[in-house]
């Protein structure tokens, strides 16, 4: 495809959403709407047994989710995916890590973002107070073994598609396949 022109319908700080004409592969025109958020990244903190999770009100779901630790970067600063992870592994739960491995990179929405997400595996964790913003002062955590991880994803407690994809790419990179 090939962009011909491109202008912002709605902007806010965290995305901007623009509508972009395109001219398709067999020479048709036609729109494209593309929403540009910054990356995120997310962290599994893992202890050997099992999960630190965090629990907070989804506002569009209209319900609290377990998830794990994730976000993006405040307005204004451009931290790398391993800055941020740390960041964020702090900041909702209080954990530090002593090692933060790269798991995989996620598209967020592929068909209408150019989000990408950073996943992370941090182990060698110490416990702290957590920093939380604003937003997140009704955020919770709790620990869950691995188990009952995997129980809530099949019960449907668990829904965050990330956090199961995250899930998915941990299991890889204990079967020994890891990211180039």
């Amino acid at each position: 495809m090939e962009q011909l022109s491109s202008r912002t319908i709605y902007t806010n700080p965290w995305m901007r959403l623009r509508e972009d004409t395109i001219r398709r592969s067999d020479g048709s025109v036609g729109i494209y709407a593309v929403v540009d958020k910054v990356d995120w990244a997310m962290v599994i903190p893992f202890d050997g047994e099992g999960f630190h999770l965090v629990e907070q009100y989804r506002y569009p779901l209209g319900a609290r989710c377990w998830e794990f630790p994730a976000g993006t970067p405040p307005a204004g600063t451009a931290p790398s995916p391993v800055e941020l992870a740390h960041n964020e592994l702090r900041e909702e739960t209080g954990l530090r890590a002593d090692r933060m491995t790269l798991l995989g990179t996620l598209a967020t929405a592929p068909a209408s973002s150019n989000q990408r997400g950073h996943c992370f595996l941090a182990t060698g964790l110490t416990p702290g107070e957590p920093q939380r913003e604003p937003e997140e002062q009704d955020m919770r955590t709790a620990w869950f073994s691995r188990a009952r991880f995997e129980a809530m994803i099949l019960r449907g407690e668990i829904t965050d598609s990330h956090a199961v994809a995250a899930y998915g790419l941990l299991l890889m990179h204990e079967r020994g396949l890891s990211t180039p």
